[in-house]
């Protein structure tokens, strides 16, 4: 729990609070719904959160009330009356069982720490739960592995372990396992194999790797999401992403698209997705995860790759900025025989110089837990650039390496905290797709499914509905709207039956499942005024009464629905997109897919499992794993087994249109 309002959040995230009393709309921040922290103002007279008026403008260059152009160094503090007015609203304290006080806002950190019997007895019970042996901060650079673990159960059942180094043992994937195609692995025109065709592509190496993640607070989130499960086609539990600031991405080492195999010696690779997600929420100081990681094509034998790895080194180094502007004095290159990011020089008297931790030739693993294993010195400094203070590298050295001579096509970073070669800002716009729903009849209602309900109530116009939402089709999920949490001050608490996590379809016949977030709460506000309101929402409800419901999984954790929650709503509610992939002519699409038409089990919708690094797929960064293809170049795939889905990828030899419907994985 957080030490400063007492209740469970994103360390991210703004804090919560009770509320004695309904808060005047205009102390509301428009974009949390929640009264304004740390209220900042913007240049077209709008107020937000701090937290989230940052969050929202790290996507966005707008203003989210009148969408007027706006950039986050224009907005300033609100004036010292507003933010009095702020600290001084009463709240509850959020230990009801054995405090009832109420205070000040302003007051409530105060109390928790000196004054609450609640906050004094979780202290003494969290105390308890730690380990008493001291762990100390043992120096976070992977370990060397010297044992692989007893009869590991690697995901592609016909990988062979074919070598072991000292930091991980190497996989080789070159044969795939039954029932999972892959366009990885296509052949070429006249029986010929890509591996004969292109030699340089001689197979596909992963490693199995033991990492031991250290947690300062047992119970903190380590910040990635998941997806997956044996319930599902995917069978393995996949990392779909990594959060920025979290446990998972100052330790530098996991990424997406990693396979989870085991958790603190318990093997996961058979298990549940509800049941995976529990496993990894378990809290403790340290957590060993074993993990299998795909490092792409190549053409050294598994031999070479053992002795390389015994002289590599991985380093951790943290540069503080005093501001966002100030460089760090790093020029950053491409090598023309080696994917990925080096450093060529620290110039003197800069930031990275004088903390005298990076060398030459190094290679940058990641920067602030964003893989750039395959990245570019121009993405290496959008990153640095956006980052306020803290910058944390994940470096690889091996001595005695010189840099070849650089690339010469502008991919060069002359300051890799400042511009790109070009003098430009590196910085690169999302691309804003339309809303396509792509409505067809789909039965796959694996673990969830979700029934329809209509809730009419009574209430005074002042009142409020008391809930939060989250989602919105400008969601970078284009996710349907649903509830977040329902406030105990409010009509809705009060009636019971619209609960969190159901989906809302409309308000007063409004329709919702179209709207974006902003318009959303628009709607929700303005009907709210009436003496009546009828909602029509989904419930998605468990098929499996032995599984834990998700809301007992999610105590202690910043709420949001179970990726597997989501594979049960209808598909009218689905929000495709389409991903245009490209390739030359000796390439394949580099991912691999799970699901179709079976006989023993029906239609299943095809998932993408694997996406191999320095291919197309990789690359493009659009598609995730967990991501459910729904066409193939406007062809409906629902239906299709994959013997017959497979053949459609493989004609389309440079240039293929992917229809997907991508969830946000489970966080854990």
């Amino acid at each position: 729990l957080c030490c400063e309002c007492g209740q469970s959040h994103l360390l991210l995230d703004n804090h919560l609070y009770n509320f004695q009393d309904e808060v005047d709309d205009e102390l509301i921040c428009h974009i949390c719904l929640q009264p304004l922290l740390q209220p900042m103002d913007t240049p077209c007279g709008h107020t937000y959160c701090f937290k989230c008026l940052e969050n929202f403008m790290q996507e966005y260059n707008f203003c989210p009330m009148d969408r007027k152009k706006l950039s986050f160094q224009q907005c300033h503090k609100s004036s010292l009356l507003v933010r009095n007015l702020l600290d001084k609203l009463i709240v509850f304290c959020p230990f009801k069982a054995e405090c009832q006080q109420t205070m000040q806002r302003c007051e409530l950190e105060a109390h928790l720490q000196n004054r609450c019997p609640g906050f004094k007895k979780y202290k003494s019970e969290l105390q308890r739960k730690k380990n008493p042996i001291s762990k100390g901060k043992e120096d976070p650079s992977i370990k060397a592995e010297t044992n692989t673990p007893k009869d590991p159960e690697v995901p592609s059942g016909g990988s062979s372990l074919v070598a072991e180094s000292s930091a991980a043992a190497v996989v080789s994937l070159g044969t795939a396992e039954p029932g999972l195609v892959n366009p990885a692995f296509e052949e070429a025109e006249e029986g010929e194999s890509l591996i004969q065709k292109c030699n340089y592509r001689t197979s596909l190496v992963a490693e199995t790797t033991t990492i031991e993640i250290h947690r300062e607070d047992p119970e903190e989130e380590l910040g990635m999401r998941i997806v997956g499960g044996k319930d599902t086609p995917l069978g393995n539990i996949v990392v779909q992403e990594v959060l920025r600031d979290s446990v998972i991405a100052a330790d530098g080492r996991i990424a997406p698209g990693d396979h989870i195999l085991e958790v603190n010696g318990i093997n996961i690779s058979s298990v549940t997705h509800c049941q995976a997600v529990s496993f990894l929420r378990h809290p403790g100081p340290v957590l060993h995860l074993m993990v299998l990681q795909e490092k792409g094509f190549s053409n050294k034998t598994a031999q070479q790759d053992s002795t390389s790895a015994t002289n590599r080194e991985v380093i951790h180094v943290t540069l503080i900025k005093r501001d966002r502007s100030e460089p760090l004095g790093i020029k950053l290159i491409r090598k023309t025989d080696e994917a990925g990011i080096f450093i060529l020089d620290l110039l003197e008297g800069g930031l990275a110089a004088k903390n005298g931790k990076l060398s030459r030739n190094d290679r940058v693993l990641s920067i602030n837990g964003q893989d750039l294993r395959q990245g570019t010195p121009e993405a290496a400094a959008q990153i640095i650039q956006t980052t306020e203070s803290r910058v944390n590298f994940v470096v690889l050295r091996q001595p005695g390496v010189q840099l070849s001579d650089p690339v010469e096509d502008g991919s060069t970073s002359n300051n890799s905290s400042s511009s790109s070669s070009n003098g430009g800002s590196p910085v690169h716009h999302r691309r804003r797709l339309d809303q396509n729903h792509y409505r067809r009849k789909s039965n796959y209602q694996k673990g969830y499914v979700s029934h329809e309900k209509t809730v009419a109530i009574k209430k005074e116009p002042k009142e409020s509905l008391g809930i939060t939402i989250g989602g919105g089709r400008d969601n970078k999920n284009k996710l349907p709207i649903y509830v977040t949490s329902v406030q105990p001050i409010g009509c809705l608490f009060r009636d019971g039956r619209i609960k969190r996590g159901d989906v809302l379809l409309s308000i007063n016949g409004i329709d919702l499942t179209h709207l974006n977030y902003y318009e959303a709460v628009s709607a929700l506000k303005s009907n709210a005024a009436s003496h009546s309101v009828v909602l029509k929402a989904l419930e998605i409800v468990s098929l499996n009464l032995t599984e834990p419901s998700p809301d007992i999984k999610e105590q202690g954790f910043s709420w949001s629905p179970l990726w597997i929650t989501w594979l049960g709503l209808p598909s009218y509610l689905h929000c495709c997109q389409d991903i245009v992939l490209s390739k030359g002519n000796l390439e394949s699409w580099g991912f691999s897919i799970v699901g179709g038409f079976e006989e023993s089990k029906g239609n299943q919708p095809f998932f993408i499992k694997t996406i191999v690094p320095g291919t197309p797929a990789f690359r493009d960064r659009k598609l995730k794993c967990g991501d459910e293809i729904v066409a193939v170049n406007g062809v409906p795939a629902i239906g299709m087994s994959n013997s017959e889905l497979i053949p459609m990828l493989k004609e389309q030899r440079n240039k293929v249109t992917l229809t997907v419907v991508s969830w946000p994985g489970s966080l854990v």
